[in-house]
């Protein structure tokens, strides 16, 4: 019983981590001080967490934890845990925060999630189908909000094309203006990437521990990393080439269309996803 509670509090501190790293990604992108402070007050908790694991884990086996990788690979993760909250707090570089903690969650969920790591059977083979469930709901979340952000990109252009052509009316009252539009779908984008990132670091994980001989040129794989590319050039057109309006929406509008690719067509050519168990 012991063992299961730990359990969940571990699969807690990957969840906390999670959501902070989201968080830390939109400070990173606009410098939002209200998202840092509750990204490093998440990732405080983390810490607590992670330190009365490894003091708990000290006083039983009654030495360090460095002996084996797993317990290696836990103290790595809190060492950055640890460093991450220096640097926000210290020397204030978001750059170096985010990919730090992008680094920092990979470690945690490998220790979290690696069957090895526990001498039941039925714990290790429950926390395989939870990490499965969590790397489906991310990305599933993750689709959801590349699919609002697509509709609203949508809206952006008929609204577009009523106003260049002045076809005024009550179609053109009912939908929102243009820049609202365009900041709505731009925000969904910035929530769906690092979700997304984080469902397939879970998900290439799962599949590594679960699929044997796991094929990297998997076409649902392919399609993921393709989907996640097409979208971080979105952001990296509209942060770093200040590029919007109908440009923006277009790509916003091809990149969508993977997501329906990868979903309907590779999920199916896939040779492990929705029906391998």
């Amino acid at each position: 019983m012991f063992d299961f509670h730990m359990t969940r509090l571990h699969e807690l501190t990957v969840v906390l981590y999670a959501f902070s790293v989201l968080l830390y990604f939109f400070d990173f992108l606009h410098h939002n001080r209200k998202a840092n402070r509750i990204a490093f007050w998440l990732l405080a908790f983390v810490w607590v967490l992670q330190t009365v694991f490894l003091t708990s884990y000290m006083i039983k086996t009654g030495r360090f934890p460095a002996l084996t990788i797993f317990e290696g690979l836990y103290f790595y993760a809190w060492v950055l845990v640890t460093l991450s909250l220096g640097i926000n707090r210290l020397l204030k570089v978001d750059f170096i925060v985010f990919f730090t903690n992008i680094l920092g969650f990979i470690v945690i969920a490998i220790h979290t999630f690696a069957p090895i790591n526990y001498d039941s059977h039925v714990i290790s083979n429950q926390l395989m189908s939870e990490l499965l469930l969590i790397h489906i709901t991310m990305a599933i979340l993750s689709y959801g909000a590349f699919s609002v952000s697509f509709v609203l990109s949508l809206l952006y252009l008929i609204q577009y094309d009523l106003l260049k052509r002045k076809k005024w009316g009550t179609r053109l009252l009912r939908i929102a203006d243009l820049s609202k539009l365009e900041r709505s779908s731009y925000i969904l984008v910035v929530i769906g990437v690092p979700m997304l990132l984080l469902s397939l670091i879970l998900g290439l994980q799962w599949a590594i521990l679960k699929v044997p001989g796991m094929p990297w040129y998997d076409m649902k794989v392919i399609g993921s990393f393709l989907l996640l590319t097409g979208y971080s050039i979105y952001l990296y057109l509209r942060i770093g080439k200040n590029m919007s309006g109908r440009q923006l929406a277009l790509w916003n509008v091809g990149s969508f269309l993977i997501v329906l690719i990868n979903f309907f067509l590779f999920g199916q050519l896939s040779s492990f996803h929705f029906w391998y168990s």
